[in-house]
């Protein structure tokens, strides 16, 4: 058994960690930035509560999003916040909720470069990118994982299986399907300092 803290714990990925990494058996502390429900309070941009919360823990999930402040100050600010806490609590894995727009397709090409790829949201995007680039420039063993495409939202259900891809608009995986992955990488880390694609599959 694993103590696992999962930041963002109210927004549908950081829900359904929560689900898969209780379904394990493990000490989840669920955190979001209002409490209730069984959720303690914390502030992803805060690096001292994050390192009060963090300590003790032997991985953090974090799936976090604030729809009310500019993603290019907002992404950033959580990734380095994170750093710092987890540094100061002396937590070594961290697996981040990423996006699909900025990995890879099989050819190489990041998927937001792709022809016909709605860009409208490009600002949102980059600001994804900055928050690994914060990542990488640390000593953290993060891992981000997306999905390949997007998730399903029209069957949510989970099918217990998973594999890693290049990036594809039209792949889809459940939110359930991803929070496996995100905990095998808590259970079982596969990949360490990198981004990944996953989409509802084979496990490989």
């Amino acid at each position: 058994m694993s103590r696992i803290l999962v930041i963002g714990a109210r927004g549908r990925a950081g829900k359904a960690a929560v689900s898969e990494a209780v379904r394990r058996g493990h000490e989840v502390t669920a955190v979001a930035r209002t409490g209730g429900d069984g959720l303690v309070v914390g502030d992803v941009t805060d690096a001292d509560r994050i390192a009060e919360l963090a300590a003790g823990q032997d991985a953090v999930i974090a799936a976090v999003y604030d729809g009310g402040s500019d993603p290019t100050a907002f992404f950033p600010r959580a990734a380095g916040a994170l750093v710092d806490g987890l540094s100061k609590a002396g937590a070594e894995r961290l697996v981040w909720v990423g996006l699909s727009s900025i990995l890879p397709t099989a050819d190489g090409t990041l998927l937001m470069d792709t022809g016909d790829y709605p860009n409208e949201y490009r600002p949102f995007f980059l600001a994804h990118q900055a928050a690994l680039d914060v990542f990488q420039a640390s000593t953290l063993d993060w891992v981000s994982v997306a999905p390949t495409g997007d998730f399903n939202h029209a069957v949510p259900d989970r099918t217990g299986s998973y594999r890693v891809a290049p990036a594809v608009a039209s792949e889809l995986i459940s939110y359930a399907d991803l929070a496996i992955a995100l905990v095998d990488e808590v259970d079982r880390p596969q990949h360490h300092r990198a981004a990944i694609g996953v989409v509802a599959g084979q496990v490989v």
